[in-house]
């Protein structure tokens, strides 16, 4: 058995889990940077019949799996890829098996980004660095009002934290009722009013055909100048040119972004150069103790797979 795992950006993964466990595996690979080119990507990875991907780091679309002929098992981090083409595999005879949640680590670093943004954590750091003693006033979380652009199991933590801080919470989506999000410590507003009243918008939404796009330039614009958009879910939720024109424009006060429609971000993307916004890659899901839930169910997956049994399948 070859087993190659991609776009283990943080080299962790080899030190997660215990591998040696599994029998019969002549080679186990890390790939420690991300491949744009597909040919190339398939040209290393042909040769192993199991590949384990970071969840949507990188597509595993049709045309790559057509060009991986010895691949018989696809895992992933995480209970669900939407960068994986189910039907493909299934056409294809291969296994697609997954882990679960791994905790809500994203709950943490959205208030990270949240507070990081209201007390201009990131550029006071960068003053501090180059030698200035250079205060600015933030703002203070008692009394303002949360935004949650979704009211899941994510958007639930962040209400009972929120409602720690003082802070006045509303929440929307498309089929959310008032008496569901009364029992998870929010009040249910309508769309407009979430976006015209709120202090800080956090969006906390699965991405599918249904939520890409939802946010549009009339949400942003719709917005109060001094509040903050803060996105640890997808990207492709938020039109991103329009989020570029509302931060260039002073419409908001600025963005807190883990997400991006293109990851890795380019180099000279223009939400690097707007001086309002504040920018993690990706790193929502990336602890050492989700890692460590992570591959160990991958492991799992794997000696399950080998022994004719399968869990934790993935279908289309």
């Amino acid at each position: 058995m070859r087993i190659c795992i991609m776009d283990d950006l943080e080299g962790v993964a080899l030190g997660s889990a215990d591998w040696s466990v599994l029998e019969g595996v002549d080679e186990l690979l890390a790939l420690d940077r991300h491949f744009h080119d597909e040919v190339e990507l398939a040209g290393i990875l042909e040769r192993f019949d199991v590949i384990v991907v970071q969840r949507e780091r990188t597509r595993i679309g049709r045309s790559l799996l057509e060009r991986l002929p010895s691949l018989r098992l696809l895992v992933t981090t995480g209970p669900f890829n939407a960068a994986i083409d189910l039907a493909a595999c299934a056409d294809l005879g291969i296994t697609v098996s997954a882990t679960s949640m791994g905790g809500g680590a994203v709950v943490e670093l959205a208030w990270a980004l949240i507070l990081g943004a209201l007390r201009d954590v990131p550029a006071r750091d960068l003053s501090m660095r180059s030698g200035e003693w250079a205060p600015v006033p933030g703002r203070s979380l008692p009394g303002l009002r949360l935004g949650l652009l979704g009211l899941g199991n994510t958007g639930t933590r962040m209400a009972r934290i929120a409602a720690a801080f003082d802070m006045e919470v509303v929440a929307w989506s498309e089929n959310l009722t008032a008496e569901v999000a009364r029992e998870r410590g929010a009040t249910l507003v309508s769309r407009r009013e979430l976006f015209a009243t709120s202090d800080v918008i956090s969006v906390h939404l699965v991405l599918s055909a249904r939520t890409r796009g939802l946010v549009v330039d009339d949400d942003l614009r719709a917005m109060k100048p001094d509040a903050w958009l803060v996105n640890t879910s997808r990207g492709p939720i938020v039109d991103e040119d329009a989020l570029i024109r509302a931060c260039r424009d002073g419409v908001i006060a600025g963005a807190a972004l883990d997400v991006f429609d293109q990851e890795p971000l380019p180099p000279d993307h223009a939400l690097r150069r707007l001086p309002n916004t504040v920018l993690t890659p990706h790193v929502g899901y990336v602890t050492t103790e989700t890692f460590r839930v992570w591959f160990g169910e991958v492991v799992e997956d794997i000696a399950a797979f080998a022994a004719g049994s399968p869990v934790r399948v993935l279908s289309a």
